[in-house]
């Protein structure tokens, strides 16, 4: 029976949502049969063939038809079929864990590949700690972890937060012989990093005698995570003398921390290198030269890199409009925008239109601000983020418009930030509006009561309105508070050697 003749029966006798209960669903079942929404079973309704199906399934709607065949067939508790099943909704963008969940409680005796797929996939779901509990359950069951079960907890333990979840199944991976595994090594340098405790990812990955490419992209990874952007570059040139070959993830790395540093020589150099080689090619390495040339100020040669790639996704146009942006040329940016709507190619996502905003903002378009505001959400049912109300805030506000920006925020369908307050106190004090500016700054004192430069905004306010009792009131409030302004900045420059005089 092909595929298509499958789908055409079941979806004739099938519900496509099976319940995600036991009884409702083994009742379900009971109905099909009964209801000879298959045919009877044939020699080719074997494993070979239910394997078939699920390796061409791409949505839940026919792994909800598969499952029904499966069951129909008798295969429910062949742990190699129903695994794939599982597989699809704990791996695939597409899947469920809540179905995964239902289909595996009715497995009678699930082996460990079973277990270490359920606690992957709520690896990479909104509830991860679940993992934990299926990890507890799978101890009570007497199966032994292997290097699979801690290389996912290891990253639960990140996305968690929890340095105490973290250190015990460190000592666990050590009792279990598997730290120097390399896949749990590896997820051992990348959860330390994300506590920020880089130290301890540097001192995990040294230990390693040969560290693979994917060891140094962990480590090179962890250092700009940190904030480390120089020790990212010096990893990676250790890395080329030790004769390790660059792969993508490498480069987009290396070229975030060229970015963060304004590392444009370095960067250069990368591009040289990768130009005329199957590397120089690739999608997300072009995207990421658009952004390291961008934040590094040069725009023509983002320019230049954005107009040589043969493919670009969102993500480019989103690159390289934003870097316009940011650097004030402001009608650049929007003509490039114009000219990614006429293509009708791609659909502008939410960071589209934040570059959009800000090349208004520092456009001073206020008009063009309000419009493409009012059209991301009603044309492109885009939901508005707090950054977009932000940077519409700081349009009006910059603009004089500080009521209008003020009722902007109140009728925010989240709640306010102390940056957006921030920004419209900032509008008050260079339109010298003192009453707005009380609202705002009690806005303020209730989210950030013991922030600096909230008291220098509003005491600028009343010294500007010549309300002096006002500024001297703001002042003692801030000293009684023992609220201290930050340590002023330094900054120097360096001169070139030939360049100094005797």
């Amino acid at each position: 029976m092909s595929f298509q003749c499958l789908k055409s029966n079941l979806q004739t006798h099938l519900f496509l949502r099976l319940p995600s209960s036991r009884l409702c669903f083994l009742s379900l079942c009971c109905s099909i049969s009964s209801a000879n929404a298959f045919p009877k079973p044939t020699s080719l309704c074997n494993e070979h063939i239910l394997m078939s199906l699920l390796k061409k399934c791409s949505s839940m709607k026919y792994l909800h038809q598969i499952h029904a065949r499966i069951i129909q067939s008798g295969f429910q508790q062949n742990l190699f079929v129903i695994g794939r099943v599982i597989l699809f909704c704990a791996d695939s963008e597409r899947g469920d864990m809540n179905y995964a969940i239902s289909v595996f409680e009715d497995i009678g005796n699930p082996d460990g590949f079973l277990w270490n797929t359920m606690i992957r996939g709520f690896s990479k779901t909104s509830m991860p700690q679940k993992a934990f509990d299926f990890y507890k359950r799978m101890q009570g069951k007497g199966l032994v972890a292997d290097n699979f079960t801690f290389s996912s907890l290891l990253k639960v333990c990140g996305l968690l937060g929890s340095v105490l979840l973290a250190e015990q199944m460190h000592c666990s991976a050590l009792k279990h012989g598997l730290e120097s595994h390399v896949f749990v090594r590896n997820n051992l340098i990348h959860m330390y990093s994300m506590f920020k405790d880089i130290e301890t990812s540097r001192q995990l990955f040294e230990e390693i005698p040969y560290p693979d490419l994917v060891a140094w992209n962990t480590i090179i990874g962890c250092y700009v995570y940190c904030g480390k952007c120089k020790e990212a570059l010096d990893t990676f040139t250790r890395m080329l003398q030790f004769g390790i070959e660059p792969d993508e993830a490498t480069l987009v790395e290396t070229l975030a921390a060229c970015s963060a540093l304004g590392a444009l020589d370095f960067g250069k150099w990368i591009h040289s290198c990768i130009s005329n080689t199957s590397l120089g090619s690739i999608l997300k390495v072009n995207n990421s030269l658009v952004d390291m040339y961008a934040k590094c100020g040069a725009v023509g040669e983002a320019y230049d890199a954005f107009y040589r790639m043969t493919k670009r996704n969102t993500i480019t146009w989103n690159t390289m409009i934003l870097g316009l942006a940011t650097h004030g040329r402001s009608n650049e940016a929007l003509a490039l925008f114009s000219e990614m709507l006429e293509q009708k190619l791609l659909k502008p996502d939410g960071v589209t239109f934040l570059g959009v905003l800000c090349a208004c903002n520092h456009g001073g378009m206020v008009e063009e601000g309000r419009r493409f505001f009012d059209i991301m959400s009603k044309e492109y049912l885009i939901q508005p983020t707090i950054k977009h109300y932000g940077c519409m805030v700081d349009i009006l506000g910059r603009a004089g418009f500080v009521e209008e920006a003020y009722g902007l925020v109140s009728n925010m369908p989240m709640d306010c930030n102390a940056i957006v307050w921030r920004t419209l106190l900032a509008a008050c004090r260079l339109h010298g509006n003192v009453e707005l500016g009380k609202k705002v700054r009690r806005h303020l004192l209730q989210l950030d009561p013991n922030h600096s430069s909230d008291y220098v905004l509003l005491s600028s306010i009343y010294a500007s309105a010549g309300q002096w009792n006002e500024v001297m009131k703001v002042r003692k409030s801030m000293q009684k508070g023992g609220v201290q302004k930050p340590e002023p900045g330094n900054s120097f420059i360096r001169m070139h050697p030939s360049m100094r005089r005797d």
